[in-house]
């Protein structure tokens, strides 16, 4: 459970980080069109969810209390939604086609892989540890 509570804590982190900057400095962003960042801008407050759940996930695990499966469950269900709703978006308005020639959509690309193949191996995870509790 250390290993997961980690990349849980890295998850929050990293998504925080991801959002700093995106208003910020604005390197993460992919393009500067607007639509695009319209789109950005919808993120913050599900990304805000999926990092709580994720911290309380994380401790919660690595304090052995009840709610730590349920909040990383959360944090993974979460993440899925979220990747599958960037990975449409990025599919139906052509920009993989970008991965070759910018390093932001690179990251786009790792952030898309991260979020769905962690919370997929969350849920792997976790599930087989709470399914008797059930």
């Amino acid at each position: 459970m250390t290993a997961i509570s980690a990349l849980l804590i890295i998850t929050a982190i990293g998504t925080v980080l991801y959002w700093v900057d995106f208003f910020t400095r604005g390197e993460v962003q992919t393009i500067k069109e607007d639509w695009y960042i319209k789109f950005e801008r919808a993120f913050p407050a599900a990304d805000l969810w999926m990092s709580a759940c994720a911290v309380a996930g994380a401790a919660g695990l690595l304090m052995d209390k009840s709610y730590g499966p349920v909040f990383a469950l959360l944090t993974a269900g979460s993440l899925i939604f979220l990747a599958l709703m960037d990975i449409t978006f990025s599919t139906q308005n052509g920009l993989y086609r970008l991965v070759r020639s910018s390093n932001q959509m690179r990251f786009e690309v790792f952030i898309n892989i991260w979020t769905l193949g962690f919370g997929i191996a969350v849920i792997t995870y976790i599930s087989p540890k709470i399914a008797p509790l059930i």
